[in-house]
């Protein structure tokens, strides 16, 4: 293509355009169908230029214009109590349930390496010292010593909070380093499933399994199981850059990015239940089957929400995008 014969061709055209989107709340009906087909062609002058001879100024302005029309034609929406309510029932149960075979799968095998790396430290004295003295082992798992106090060791209010940012942290961060191939999500992952597996592996030693699985199930299934949706996600992210699919890759990482946006609010709300029940439950004094019994009962609500509502939603076609209209305009590539 040559670039200045089609600026040539076509400027008149887009000043017309940027005319029109100047003073288009006073057009008239013939003004209105003449700035819908202007848009309509801009988009198809943008994208050969995209595709055939990529000039970053030019590309700018046609972007900016093309963003105005659309803007022009299609209206803009106020976010309101329904897209809630929809995004509740339909976007993210569908999100999470289109991704289980991501993160059904990271769970199983992240749990097993924990369990692994407790056995591994529960039964070698050799690796238990390096990790600490052993005045500070006995601190730690005796009976009221640092695993037990960590859990009271502030106003529950103040804790569920500290919980609730750190963990969706966490997730944030599988969800957005997922475009990195996926690489530091495991070692995210890793880091977690190592914690986990080193209080395991201490308390186990020490006999005191009992009192670890009755202040880790209780919010600890819930927990867990949205960090695992999230390194899930952000697997399948980083996946998608290798492999898009029938789709472009520039395609796939839109849709599958904005469903992972919407994934991590989704999950952030999961954590803040599970931070309440980890700042309010965990350190009460519940016997301790009563406080299990409220942690299985999350993790078993949360994952009827993914596998009934969200399989019912997605099989009707919801993905957890955003609706059709709120996406970017697909514009022929061809005049």
């Amino acid at each position: 293509m040559d670039l200045d014969v089609f600026v040539s061709a076509h400027r008149a055209e887009w000043d017309r355009l940027d005319a029109l989107l100047r003073r288009q709340r006073h057009l008239n009906g013939a003004e209105v169908d003449e700035l819908v087909a202007l848009y309509q062609r801009t988009a198809t002058h943008l994208s050969l230029i995209q595709s055939s001879a990529p000039d970053p100024q030019l590309t700018g302005r046609l972007s900016q214009l093309v963003a105005r029309a659309r803007s022009a034609v299609t209206g803009t929406r106020r976010a309101s109590w329904r897209d809630v309510t929809r995004f509740l029932t339909h976007g993210f149960p569908a999100a999470v349930y289109r991704s289980r075979h991501w993160w059904v799968p990271t769970a199983l095998l992240s749990t097993l390496v924990a369990v692994l790396l407790a056995w591994w430290i529960g039964t070698s004295p050799e690796v238990q010292s390096s990790i600490a003295a052993p005045s500070e082992l006995r601190e730690l798992t005796r009976p009221g010593g640092q695993y037990e106090t960590y859990y009271s060791s502030n106003p529950a209010a103040s804790f569920a909070a500290q919980v609730w940012t750190n963990n969706a942290q966490a997730a944030a961060l599988c969800l957005v380093l997922g475009i990195f191939l996926g690489l530091p999500v495991l070692w995210v992952l890793f880091q977690n499933m190592l914690n986990l597996g080193v209080g395991f592996g201490l308390m186990s030693s020490a006999g005191r399994l009992d009192t670890f699985l009755g202040l880790v199930l209780p919010h600890g299934l819930l927990e867990l199981t949205a960090v695992f949706v999230a390194a899930g996600t952000g697997l399948r992210l980083g996946w998608t850059v290798i492999d898009p699919g029938p789709r472009t890759r520039r395609t796939a990482l839109a849709e599958e990015g904005r469903a992972a946006i919407g994934m991590a609010i989704g999950l952030a709300l999961v954590l803040f239940i599970s931070g309440a029940i980890e700042g309010f439950v965990t350190p009460s004094g519940l016997p301790t089957w009563a406080r299990i019994t409220i942690g299985v009962v999350a993790e078993l609500a949360f994952l009827a929400y993914v596998f009934v509502l969200g399989g019912r939603a997605a099989r009707t076609g919801e993905t957890g995008d955003v609706e059709a209209a709120e996406r970017s305009s697909t514009v022929p590539t061809a005049a």
